[in-house]
């Protein structure tokens, strides 16, 4: 039986407008660190070089293919329940987390391999702001799991229609604005010498 409960009237619109004013305040929070990052970067051009060379451009890379692909398996999950399709929204969930667990994993892999080669934040000023940018970004993953893994309890009690999903979609603005400051982070940490 579905515990299915009609939002009133305006209320999708009221959520949509919460969740970008929410997102503006997040790309504030990351613009901060992308400027300061830049300024130091331009600063302390040497040491930055050195330094994104030690990073492991495969992992992340990888973890930069595992995001964009939960962005679709999310994409796909709003379209499912859009058009009332309740286990495909639920797989699409599922699916969501796994790679989002696999790109923690990921991360952690990495983590662990810098504080075992003794790159720690306290190091220098490069891996103080990668740890910084990356940690406070993969709390914000944790964040998006933590909302789907509601999503997921609220999608096998029927929760979700074509009619009622809200929820569901602004949930995925705020994975696909998780996603996109990784492709940000990505290149900014790993690529640009």
């Amino acid at each position: 039986m579905s515990d299915n409960h009609e939002a009133p009237n305006g209320a999708p619109v009221s959520a949509r407008l919460g969740i970008w004013a929410f997102l503006a305040t997040e790309l504030l929070l990351f613009g901060a660190l992308f400027t300061a990052y830049a300024q130091f970067r331009i600063t302390h051009a040497e040491l930055f070089h050195q330094e994104h060379l030690k990073l492991n451009r495969v992992l992340g890379a990888l973890n930069t293919l595992v995001l964009l692909t939960s962005s679709l398996t999310i994409a796909i999950g709003i379209a499912a329940i859009r058009r009332g399709l309740q286990k495909l929204l639920k797989v699409c969930l599922s699916l969501t987390l796994a790679l989002a667990c696999g790109f923690l994993f990921i991360k952690y892999l990495e983590w662990s391999h810098d504080f075992h080669m003794g790159w720690f934040p306290r190091t220098n000023l490069f891996f103080g702001l990668y740890f910084m940018m990356t940690g406070l970004h993969g709390l914000h993953v944790l964040a998006g799991m933590g909302v789907m893994i509601w999503l997921l309890y609220k999608a096998q009690r029927g929760s979700f229609s074509a009619e009622y999903n809200t929820p569901v979609e602004i949930t995925g603005l705020y994975w696909h604005f998780v996603d996109l400051v990784w492709i940000y982070l990505f290149p900014l940490l790993y690529l640009i010498g």
